[in-house]
């Protein structure tokens, strides 16, 4: 009985002991993991002497940030960078730009919404006030009854066309021409603006081609670049007389309201 009882108890003391040992191969994966874990912790802190942060090391490794801290916490903490800086005040201040930006759309579509449907009075006087604001003028140094127009924005464009169109000016008074840095996409710039006053390119007159200076920081530059649409208006003298009239009426009558 007390023979039993013994070897009952030595042979769980042998299973026990087999338990606890490593199966064969063990302690070489052992090796390697500990030997994986050095070379994490090496790389970690070549990092955070190369200024990166802890999230970065940790997105960078994979790790957990506590592991991150225990490797390199004695490490001195890196002066961030002029490009980190930026980023810090960029990644600060993108919400309030968001906020602004939505706030300035609704304002925008707000205002918009207060024009509504235009009358040809309306039409009228703002096309006055168009061409008097961006169209050539008679000097006295320079006396010049032309109807000419100039820009580089298509919006202005196509409503000083649509005030011409109220006027009665015939299409076929109308002559287009570009004027355009020779540096930029000339081709391109002629299709654009066929599209936008509705005619072919054959149909416009030479483009004009400005020199370009290298000293000049220009501002005017890449794909949305397409120079200036000059639109003039054939045999346009009798009309140019009428809009300087109808421009000093509105003056006129602007006075009268003070």
């Amino acid at each position: 009985m007390r023979t039993g009882a013994k070897a009952a108890r030595f042979a769980r003391t042998v299973e026990s002991i087999a338990d606890s040992m490593p199966p064969p191969g063990a302690g070489a994966d052992a090796d390697v993991m500990v030997q994986a874990k050095t070379d994490m912790r090496a790389r970690a802190r070549e990092l955070r002497l190369a200024g990166r942060t802890y999230d970065e090391i940790v997105a960078e490794l994979g790790v957990a940030k506590s592991s991150v801290s225990l490797w390199v916490r004695d490490l001195p903490k890196p002066q961030k960078t002029a490009k980190q800086m930026r980023q810090m005040a960029e990644d600060r201040w993108a919400p309030h730009r968001r906020a602004r930006a939505i706030k300035q759309s609704e304002t925008k579509l707000e205002a918009a919404h207060e024009i509504g449907r235009m009358s040809e009075r309306e039409l009228f006087l703002i096309g006055v006030g168009l061409y008097w604001s961006e169209g050539t003028k008679s000097k006295a140094h320079r006396p010049s009854e032309r109807v000419t127009f100039v820009n580089s924005d298509p919006d202005m464009i196509e409503l000083y066309l649509a005030w011409l169109r109220l006027l009665g000016v015939e299409k076929d008074r109308l002559r287009f021409h570009l004027m355009i840095h020779e540096s930029a996409d000339v081709a391109r710039a002629e299709e654009f603006w066929a599209g936008v006053v509705g005619a072919d390119t054959q149909a416009f007159g030479k483009t004009t081609l400005k020199k370009h200076n290298p000293k000049t920081v220009r501002k005017n530059v890449g794909e949305n670049y397409r120079g200036c649409l000059v639109v003039r208006v054939n045999q346009g003298a009798d009309l140019y007389r009428r809009i300087e009239g109808w421009w000093y009426g509105i003056v006129v009558g602007a006075r009268s309201t003070i």
